[in-house]
């Protein structure tokens, strides 16, 4: 254990985000979003073995036996938490371990605009963080946690799998209860949460139909829901939700999202130009127009919405993007790796811009 916990302290030290152990091969550390091999002994098959053996949870080791893979939050004394992913690869342990900083950044140190701190302070309905795996979802989601526990009176329960940050009370209460430690199951606590008297309610993870149902449900009832959702862009989180639910249900389900959803905020991962990264924000707010829109199913009406909104709050990736490359912060050609529409960009950059967007709404 002693080599192990030095090869976590040297990563944290070295401004790691991710290690990676596969028997046989180098550790591998994740740094500015490069994969860098590390000069240090190579995992062997014993001592892999008598590391899943001490970082594995008691309560999860059943589990691992039966599925041979298992997510859980591992942490070291003096050196922090790690989110960590114990699986298997043609019958030998890996270890994918991510560094969850114990303090809860906030939102001008992550690079988050005012609009999601407007967000984080309303009182009720669904709030989703959307993107793709390890563009920060989870970070975003702690600081709006944190934003609301230092400067609002409220009762916060997260259902977590595993618990990344760790809060401590300030002007809120929170409890934090992670699937397999503190419940069974996601679905099982969403059956008793609003038995628990909450304001807000973080769920991890929107995963399937029951747990949205739930959010909705509360969401309906004046509670604020904050969760996550992979999809690319904040238009297709909509149709993303829609998928959970058979098809007969849909209608119904669309209906009352377009009642119970209040935001949604994607975001994407972009290089800085001093080596660092930030999010690019695309953020949809359930103004009329957009509850309308979700009433009438014109679902491929939202990117429109969004780009003609910007008075409400509401942006478009291309929009960020192109304010974050004017502010000198992000080179153009990254951008227009990261852009939804590229072409559209690169028309901005000379000047051009076209309002397609309130054309399309209008037709």
């Amino acid at each position: 254990m002693e080599l192990f916990q030095r090869i976590l302290k040297t990563a944290i030290e070295g401004g790691a985000s991710d290690v990676h152990m596969k028997i046989g091969t180098p550790v591998v550390f994740r740094i500015n979003r490069e994969l860098i091999a590390v000069d240090s002994p190579h995992p062997t098959p014993e001592w892999m073995t008598k590391i899943v053996e001490a970082v594995t949870p008691v309560h999860l080791k059943k589990r691992l036996d039966e599925e041979r893979e298992i997510d859980f939050s591992y942490f070291v004394p003096g050196v922090g938490r790690f989110r960590t992913n114990l699986y298997q690869q043609r019958g030998q342990w890996c270890l994918a371990m991510r560094f969850v900083k114990t303090i809860v950044p906030s939102f001008e140190e992550l690079g988050l605009l005012p609009q999601v701190r407007k967000i984080a302070e309303f009182p009720r309905g669904i709030v989703l963080v959307a993107g793709a795996t390890g563009c920060g979802k989870s970070t975003t989601l702690a600081a709006m946690i944190e934003h609301i526990n230092s400067n609002f009176k409220r009762h916060i329960i997260t259902l977590e799998d595993p618990i990344e940050y760790v809060f401590e009370d300030n002007q809120s209460v929170i409890e934090q209860r992670e699937v397999g430690l503190d419940t069974l199951s996601f679905h099982h606590a969403l059956r008793n949460v609003l038995r628990q008297d909450p304001d807000i309610i973080m769920i991890g993870e929107m995963r399937d139909d029951i747990s949205f149902s739930a959010a909705m449900s509360a969401a309906d009832t004046g509670h604020l829901v904050l969760s996550t959702l992979h999809t690319t862009n904040a238009s297709q989180s909509i149709s993303r939700v829609l998928e959970f639910f058979k098809v007969e249900e849909r209608e119904q389900i669309r209906r009352q999202i377009a009642a119970t959803l209040y935001a949604v905020v994607c975001q994407r991962m972009v290089g800085t130009l001093d080596g660092k990264s930030t999010p690019a924000l695309e953020i949809l707010i359930n103004t009329p127009m957009v509850r309308k829109l979700l009433e009438e199913n014109r679902l491929d009406k939202l990117p429109a919405a969004i780009e003609t909104s910007l008075d409400d709050g509401m942006l478009t990736f291309n929009q960020a993007l192109f304010d974050l490359v004017k502010a000198g912060r992000v080179t153009e050609k990254e951008a227009m790796s990261k852009a939804t529409n590229p072409q559209a960009l690169e028309m901005n950059f000379k000047g051009i811009f076209l309002d397609e967007g309130r054309r399309i709404i209008s037709s």
